[in-house]
């Protein structure tokens, strides 16, 4: 619809909720007849389910994009890590050591704050978690701050 509004959403979640009923259906199908059978189970479209719950170390985050926010700030948008519980950040200026930038829960947008405008900054941001604790940081990525 092109106003939207309560009917329409109204409308939209009962059609959710058919979707998700006819693939729970499938799914039960699927696993009742697929006898523990790997090949049968992959055939039909469906995933495995992982039962794994042991730790393991945290692949390494990648920067994907770094834009300007605010006056003095950075966007960093990485790429999300498999049992990453929050992204740690580091910046530097010129040639100095890498100074924390903050501790940030998702991945989509960390903003770094605090930074000279007219200035490039070196960015590099890691994963915490899994068993090691830390992933290894990212590449540096520089960026100039406005």
């Amino acid at each position: 619809m092109a106003q939207g509004g309560t009917q329409a959403t109204a409308h939209k979640n009962n059609k959710r909720d058919a979707l998700v009923s006819l693939l729970r259906q499938e799914a039960n199908y699927v696993q009742l007849n697929g006898q523990n059978d790997l090949p049968t189970l992959l055939s039909s479209g469906f995933q495995v389910n992982s039962t794994n719950t042991a730790q393991s170390p945290l692949a390494t985050s990648a920067i994907l994009q770094i834009k300007n926010e605010m006056n003095g700030q950075l966007a960093v948008r990485v790429k999300c890590v498999a049992n990453a519980r929050s992204y740690e950040a580091q910046v530097k200026n010129g040639t100095g050591g890498f100074l924390p930038a903050g501790i940030f829960t998702q991945s989509r947008r960390m903003v770094l704050a605090g930074l000279m405008p007219g200035q490039t900054y070196t960015v590099q941001v890691r994963g915490v978690g899994g068993s090691t604790g830390y992933s290894d940081w990212s590449d540096p990525v520089s960026h100039m701050a406005m």
